[in-house]
């Protein structure tokens, strides 16, 4: 444990942020576990509304700097070309 005063302040403000960080990363994941489940039963059209809330929350990850810039890129590039394929074969389902 800290005994200086202003470390003992960065320990709470890394905690405060920890857990705001991790909420942000939470939401994430849900939008994208409920893109899957719609890209897998083959509803394109509630996959689309799933994608967009999906990638509204990364990007807000990003500006806020709990994603980094590539990684945030790199997620909604994979999300949009699962969609993409899925529209393409809609009789295929999505592994």
């Amino acid at each position: 444990m800290a005994n200086i005063k202003s470390a003992k302040k960065r320990i709470e403000i890394a905690e405060t942020r920890r857990v705001r960080n991790r909420e942000r990363k939470s939401v994430i994941k849900h939008w994208e576990k409920e893109f899957e489940s719609s890209l897998n039963t083959g509803d394109i059209s509630k996959a689309e509304e799933n994608l967009k809330q999906s990638v509204k929350y990364i990007n807000k990850a990003r500006s806020k700097g709990t994603l980094h810039a590539g990684t945030a890129s790199r997620e909604v590039s994979r999300l949009t070309i699962r969609l993409n394929k899925a529209k393409q074969n809609p009789t295929e389902k999505e592994a």
